[in-house]
């Protein structure tokens, strides 16, 4: 039985921990985090419990530690479990700068640490059928590739989280939060990377009215409450073009602000032959748009899929797999990359570099108001 951590019980922590124990062969060994870790460990049914993560660390015999916590403490944590020769599993964004992420990456192939930012978009299984779509030719030379990623729990102004501070999250907030989700999906699924980018950042509440009291993400911090005003400095909205390597164009939208939308990811793929649409809101169902024929609709169902996209599909068709389905898919194939050489889709620290350093170009481009070029690789 292999055995993890999860570092940080909020609520993509918690996420980790029933996706881990679903996987069979691994034990969630403890829980840390810096406030009330023990009463959390408790509700979860974990038998330790830290407060320190240098200190677990030091303490227990880890195989893989997960990183739930906030943007600006994941390069010191990954930092640590690289030097512990721990292989760990990473929230998105993998760091808050570039030069970190280089950092850990180098260091991690010296000491033979494996590594993996949880972009799990990626092992959808619908997804992934466009990604083999794709590869298979079906849908011919890729000319576009827009969508969104919006959502609306930051709507009004007495709205707060510590993702608002630009200190915890890094130079962009909706772009690293969830715009990386949909850049690393849109490059993943087509093949191709992006070489350029122009982006228009907005700031829908310059200040915003902090609660007194602690809200966890994505609750409402409600009216009543004590305020304090706050400065913000990250973006509500943005608005990003994109030119890909081999010339095709593509847009995306993400809005923190956008009301009725509580996490709607839209990806669009159009090609020579056919297109393909895929939205969150109806996640096993993939749209394949044709010109000479009527349009189709494939549910999922592993029988009709690509094989290598159907390993994904863990129910018979019919039977709703979602969220905590992707993140299952995606720590099954780290967890077993560990022992096993194979074709795997889960991205690698590599691919969390690629996404910083596509992040930083979208942030500089907003900056200066102009088109950005993309440095290719690392």
């Amino acid at each position: 039985m292999l055995k993890a951590a999860v570092i940080g019980a909020g609520f993509i922590g918690t996420a980790h921990v029933e996706a881990i124990r679903r996987l069979g062969n691994v034990e969630v060994a403890t829980l840390c985090d810096a406030i009330g870790a023990e009463t959390k460990a408790a509700q979860m049914n974990i038998g330790k419990a830290y407060s320190d993560y240098t200190q677990m660390m030091d303490e227990l015999e880890l195989d893989v530690v997960h990183i739930c916590t906030p943007n600006h403490t994941h390069y010191a944590v990954a930092k640590c479990a690289i030097e512990h020769g721990i292989n760990f599993i990473c929230e998105k964004p993998f760091t808050t700068t570039i030069e970190q992420a280089r950092e850990l990456v180098a260091l991690a192939e010296e000491k033979g640490v494996k590594g993996m930012v949880n972009f799990h978009n990626r092992v959808y299984p619908m997804t992934n059928e466009i990604r083999e779509m794709v590869r298979a030719g079906e849908l011919g030379t890729i000319f576009s590739i827009h969508g969104e990623y919006v959502q609306d729990w930051l709507l009004y102004q007495t709205d707060y989280s510590w993702r608002l501070e630009g200190s915890q999250v890094g130079a962009t907030r909706a772009i690293a939060d969830i715009g990386s989700h949909w850049m690393d999906l849109a490059e993943f699924v087509s093949g191709m990377k992006v070489s350029r980018v122009c982006a228009k950042f907005s700031t829908v509440y310059p200040v915003r009215k902090k609660p007194a009291g602690k809200v966890e993400t994505f609750a409402s911090a409600g009216t009543d409450a004590a305020h304090v005003d706050v400065p913000i400095d990250t973006e509500d909205i943005a608005a990003v073009l994109f030119e890909f390597e081999n010339g095709a164009i593509g847009s995306l939208m993400v809005s923190q602000v956008f009301a009725g939308r509580k996490n709607t990811t839209v990806l669009n793929v159009a090609g020579s032959k056919k297109s393909a649409v895929w939205t969150s809101e109806a996640l096993n169902d993939l749209y394949i748009g044709c010109r000479d024929k009527a349009n189709e609709t494939l549910t999922k169902d592993s029988g009709l899929m690509h094989r290598h996209a159907a390993a994904n599909v863990s129910y018979p068709g019919g039977h709703i797999e979602g969220f905590p389905d992707a993140f299952k898919n995606g720590f099954r194939q780290f967890y077993t990359s560990l022992t096993r050489e194979g074709d795997y889709d889960y991205a690698t620290l590599k691919d969390g570099l690629r996404e910083t350093i596509l992040c930083d170009a979208v942030f500089q481009s907003a900056r200066l108001g102009a088109w950005v070029d993309v440095p290719k690789g690392g």
